[in-house]
C-alpha cells in the first residue's frame, strides 16, 4: 500500500474496530462484518446494485435507525445467503451462512454513518479493490486478529509474480487461495501489460475476467474475503470453498501457472489426503507435502509454479524424501529461495520458495538447482522493519528474465548468496534440499526483536517447528511398526 489516500481511508475503517470491541466483536470478525457492509456500499458506488435481489441495497440499510436497522440487517444477511431468494452465485457465496456479531443498534449505525462519510469519489479513482486489499493487509499485520495465516506479504507476492510473468490466456491457479492475493496480483500484472485488457479481443478479455483464475480456500471466512477481493478487482472467476486435499482438488483442473502459499502443519484431526490420484503423500497428514504433490499433478506440461514451503519440506525423510525425488524427476526444480525469518505475520517458521517447471517427460527433468540464500545475515523483520520490494531486488536480478529459470546466471561461490548445485551433488545429500553455506551472524535474531508481538511470533514459530518434528517422528515410528507387524 503506497497510496496515501488509500492508507488514510483504511486507517479510518480500521479505527472503527475500537467502537465494536465492547460489543464482543473480535478483530477477525470485525473485518468479516465490515466485508458485508462494504460490499453493499461498493455495489452502490460501482453501479452494480441490480445484482442484489429483493431491493436490498446500501441506502435501504443506511437510512434506517435503531433496532429496526439491526433487524433489517440481520434479515438482509439471511436472504442474500439463501438459495431460494438469491440467484447470483458470487453474492450467494459471499453471504453463505452469514450472520452479524453486532448486538447494539448504535454500533451498526456508527459503522454505516462512518462508511457513508468516507471520500468515495477519491476511493473510486484509486480503485475500490486496492482499498479493500489494504484493509485485509491491515488486518493481517494486526497479530491480535490471527489473520496472518491467510495473508502472504505483498512484496513477496509481487516478486513471485514478476518472476513468473503471467500471460493473457493462461490458466492460473492458487489451490490455497487465502484472501486471493496471488490471483489479484497476477491479474494486475496482466492488466498493466494489456492496457486494462483493452489490447485483447472480446473473447480473450472475457476469458481473463471469467475463466483465467481458479482456486480453492478451505476456511469459510477467508473464502468470503477472497471472493469480495476478486470481485472488487474485476475478477469474476470462481474460487471454491473446498479442501484441495480432498477429491474436490482434482476438479481445479490443469494450470499453466500455480502461485501459492499453502497452509503449514498437519491435516485436521491427523487425517490424510483423500485423493485418488495421490500416490506419494497419501499416507501422510503433513499438509504442505500433500500440497506439493497437488501442484506437480495440476501443472500442465511446460507449466510453471512458485510455491512457499517451510523448511521441513526440504529435509524431511521418508515421505518428504520420496516426494522430492519424484518432483525432481517430473519437474525442473531450477531455483530455491531461502526466505528471511519473521516475514509472516502470524508465524515465525522458516520458509522457502520453490520455483519449478513441469517437464515434457517424466524423467530426469532436474539437472541442477540454484539456491539463493536471503536468510543469512538479514535484518530482524517484524513490525519495526517490514519486508519491502527492495529486499528482493538482488534476488530478482540474479534469477534473470526467464520465468523457467534459464537465463544466464552466475555462481557467486561460498561467500555469495547464489550458488548452483548439480543433481549429482543433491543425490549425494540423499536429496536433502535444506542447503546453507553462509555463516549466519544473525542466529540470535530473536534477541534483536523489539516488539513483544514479534518476539511472541518467533517463539510460537519454534514451538510449531518442534511440534512438527515430533509429529513427523511419530509418523515414522507408526509406519515402521506397521511394516514390521506380522500379517494375520
Amino acid at each position: 500500500m503506497t497510496d496515501t489516500l488509500t492508507r488514510d481511508i483504511v486507517a479510518k475503517l480500521w479505527s472503527l474496530c475500537h467502537i465494536l470491541r465492547d460489543d464482543g466483536v473480535t478483530y477477525n470478525e470485525y473485518v468479516t462484518e465490515l466485508t458485508f457492509l462494504l460490499f453493499l456500499k461498493m455495489m452502490q458506488e460501482t453501479g452494480r446494485e441490480a445484482r442484489i435481489p429483493n431491493g436490498y441495497g446500501w441506502d435501504a440499510l443506511a437510512k434506517r435507525e435503531g433496532l429496526e436497522q439491526l433487524e433489517y440487517y440481520r434479515r438482509l444477511l439471511l436472504d442474500l445467503g439463501d438459495t431460494k431468494k438469491t440467484q447470483d452465485q458470487t453474492i450467494l457465496a459471499i453471504f453463505a451462512d452469514a450472520n452479524t456479531k453486532l448486538r447494539k443498534p448504535a454500533n451498526l449505525k456508527a459503522l454505516t454513518s462512518a462508511i457513508d462519510k468516507l471520500d468515495w469519489f477519491s476511493a473510486r479513482e484509486e480503485g475500490l479493490g486496492n482499498l479493500y486489499e489494504g484493509l485485509l493487509e491491515k488486518n493481517a499485520a494486526e497479530k491480535k486478529s490471527g489473520a496472518g495465516q491467510y495473508f502472504t506479504p505483498r512484496p513477496l507476492i509481487d516478486c513471485l509474480v514478476r518472476l513468473m510473468q503471467p500471460q493473457p490466456g493462461e490458466k492460473i491457479q492458487d489451490p490455497a487461495a487465502g484472501t486471493g492475493g496471488f490471483l489479484v496480483a497476477a491479474d494486475h500484472d496482466i492488466k498493466q501489460r494489456t492496457d486494462d485488457l483493452f489490447t485483447l479481443n472480446e473473447n480473450q478479455a472475457f476469458f481473463q475476467r471469467h475463466l483465467a483464475y481458479t482456486g480453492a480456500e478451505l476456511v469459510p471466512d477467508a473464502h468470503r474475503l477472497c471472493l469480495m477481493n476478486l470481485m472488487l478487482h474485476g475478477i469474476e472467476s470462481r474460487v471454491s470453498c473446498a479442501d484441495t486435499l480432498s477429491p474436490d482438488g482434482e476438479s481445479l483442473g490443469k494450470a499453466d501457472l500455480i502461485l501459492t502459499n499453502p497452509p503449514f502443519g498437519t491435516k485436521k484431526g491427523g487425517g490424510r489426503p483423500n485423493r485418488a490420484d495421490f500416490s506419494i503423500t497419501n499416507e501422510t497428514s503433513n499438509k504442505q507435502l500433500a500440497f506439493v504433490e497437488h501442484i506437480v499433478r495440476a501443472l500442465k506440461r511446460g507449466g510453471r509454479a512458485a510455491v512457499v514451503v517451510p523448511d521441513n519440506v526440504l529435509f524431511e525423510d521418508n515421505t518428504g524424501r520420496r516426494l522430492r525425488t519424484w518432483l525432481m524427476e517430473l519437474c525442473d526444480l531450477h531455483t530455491i529461495l531461502r526466505l528471511p525469518t519473521g516475514i509472516f505475520y502470524a508465524q515465525g517458521v522458516k520458509t522457502n520458495v520453490l520455483f519449478l517447471t513441469r517437464g515434457q517427460t517424466d524423467k530426469a527433468n532436474t539437472q541442477a538447482i540454484w539456491v539463493y540464500d536471503l536468510r543469512a545475515n538479514m535484518p530482524a523483520f517484524g513490525k519495526t522493519r517490514p519486508l519491502t520490494t527492495a529486499d528482493f531486488a538482488a534476488f530478482e536480478a540474479a534469477f534473470g528474465a526467464d520465468p523457467h529459470g534459464k537465463a544466464a546466471r552466475t555462481d557467486e561461490g561460498e561467500t555469495g548468496r547464489f550458488r548452483c548445485f548439480t543433481r549429482e551433488q543433491i543425490k549425494a545429500r540423499n536429496d536433502n534440499l535444506d542447503i546453507a553455506w553462509l555463516r549466519d551472524e544473525s542466529e540470535d535474531i530473536e534477541e534483536r526483536l523489539t516488539e513483544p508481538e514479534d518476539i511472541a511470533a518467533a517463539i510460537m514459530g519454534h514451538l510449531r517447528a518442534a511440534l512438527e518434528e515430533i509429529e513427523g517422528l511419530t509418523e515414522e515410528i507408526e509406519a515402521t511398526a506397521e511394516t514390521a507387524a506380522p500379517s494375520a
